[in-house]
């Protein structure tokens, strides 16, 4: 019995039915694979900001002394050495610490600057943050500036921070130039951004970031006396002042204050008062005459109609030396990119000031500004913020770090 062959159309009928059905088996996998590349594409897009936000939740978990969550690690992870400098400047030499992320010697840096402390750049919380951004993988200078540390807020601190960050630009190999963020803390923010105005420091610096800052000097003074500052298109802000900011006229200006006779020692009370030393205060007064006794107690209280008194007459005279040291007006040629953020219950420099800054910066200079519930002045201890109040300001900060990641 013989078996004949399938007609050839019944063949060709099979073939096809067998090849669908390997197709059909092959899909899944196919779309499997496809779905795989998808998700490395995206992963690989969405990392720089992942990442970027990751180090920024880890450095301001330092600032504030808290412990890292692990998950964090993956970022702010790189071991930190620090040098100490002497910095040559225009106003003479400097002392400066530097911190480098040991697997990045040669990594893109910042400059950042300390407020008006006398601790300087050993101040605590500013070493705790210059560390933390260098764990990210950056390197961070952290100049001193001599008449911040002691409470002068003078011309001369912006000739000393445009030195920093030229100084800062060249240390990279073959002595390149490479443009260095620059961050200023309270007063400091606001001679930072005079700075990178300056047409002898803009090419040494590739961003300005102001915390807390001043926009016009002449009008935060008044705040002091008065509680109330001016906001733009607004109604006035109104916050009564923390004596902080009063002292630190008083400490300036002494010599507006009391006798000649009489101003070194009580520069010595005030000194002691700012500087938060008891025993030193304790010294200091113990060191006064009766009369000298009654006038370092009157600066004290700045919240007397007599000591406001003599606040307003300390300002009439240093008009000029305070529009010296206000953006106010002075950044009209700025092209230097700017973050602004301020804490809303700052009763040392009030927020509105951030919102004058923002005003008056030219074109598109302006990146980024938050007003935020999560800050009081420098200190993260704002009063109940809400998750997406740290959330914002986690933002903030993390896109401060990715344009200094940036080369």
């Amino acid at each position: 019995m013989s078996i004949s062959n399938p007609p050839r159309s019944l063949q060709r009928f099979a073939l096809q039915l067998r090849r669908q059905r390997q197709l059909l088996a092959a899909r899944p996998k196919i779309a499997a694979a496809l779905g795989l590349v998808l998700v490395v594409i995206l992963v690989t897009a969405a990392w720089p900001f992942a990442r970027t936000h990751m180090e920024a939740a880890a450095v301001l978990d330092l600032v504030a002394n808290q412990p890292v969550p692990r998950a964090l690690h993956v970022v702010a992870h790189e071991r930190v050495t620090t040098q100490e400098l002497t910095l040559a400047t225009t106003n003479g030499p400097i002392r400066a610490r530097l911190y480098t992320p040991e697997g990045h010697p040669d990594a893109p840096a910042m400059v950042v600057l300390h407020g008006v402390h006398h601790l300087g750049m050993d101040e605590p919380r500013l070493i705790a943050f210059a560390a933390g951004i260098a764990s990210c993988g950056l390197r961070v200078l952290t100049p001193e500036l001599p008449g911040i540390k002691d409470y002068q807020v003078s011309a001369d601190s912006i000739r000393t921070i445009g030195d920093s960050a030229a100084w800062m630009a060249v240390q990279n190999p073959n002595g390149e130039r490479r443009p260095v963020g620059v961050m200023g803390l309270s007063f400091s923010g606001g001679l930072s951004l005079l700075a990178a105005a300056d047409p002898v420091y803009r090419p040494s610096i590739k961003f300005v970031v102001a915390i807390g800052s001043q926009d016009e000097m002449g009008r935060v003074v008044q705040y002091y006396r008065t509680g109330s500052d001016a906001r733009p298109g607004a109604a006035p802000e109104l916050l009564p002042p923390h004596e902080y900011g009063a002292l630190v006229m008083e400490y300036e200006h002494v010599e507006d204050f009391v006798p000649p006779a009489d101003v070194v020692k009580i520069r010595a009370v005030l000194r002691a008062h700012l500087y938060e030393d008891a025993p030193a205060e304790k010294a200091a007064f113990a060191a006064l005459s009766g009369m000298q006794h009654a006038e370092a107690m009157q600066l004290l209280d700045t919240t007397s109609d007599l000591t406001r008194g003599l606040l307003a007459a300390a300002e009439s005279r240093h008009v000029q030396d305070m529009a010296g040291v206000s953006p106010h007006n002075h950044l009209g040629s700025l092209t230097t990119p700017v973050y602004l953020l301020h804490g809303a219950g700052d009763n040392i420099i009030p927020a509105s000031e951030t919102l004058w800054t923002a005003a008056e910066l030219p074109g598109t200079t302006l990146q980024s500004m938050l007003i935020s519930p999560v800050l009081s002045h420098l200190n993260l201890d704002g009063a109940q913020p809400s998750a997406m109040d740290r959330w914002r300001l986690v933002h903030f900060f993390a896109l401060i770090l990715r344009a200094a990641h940036t080369k």
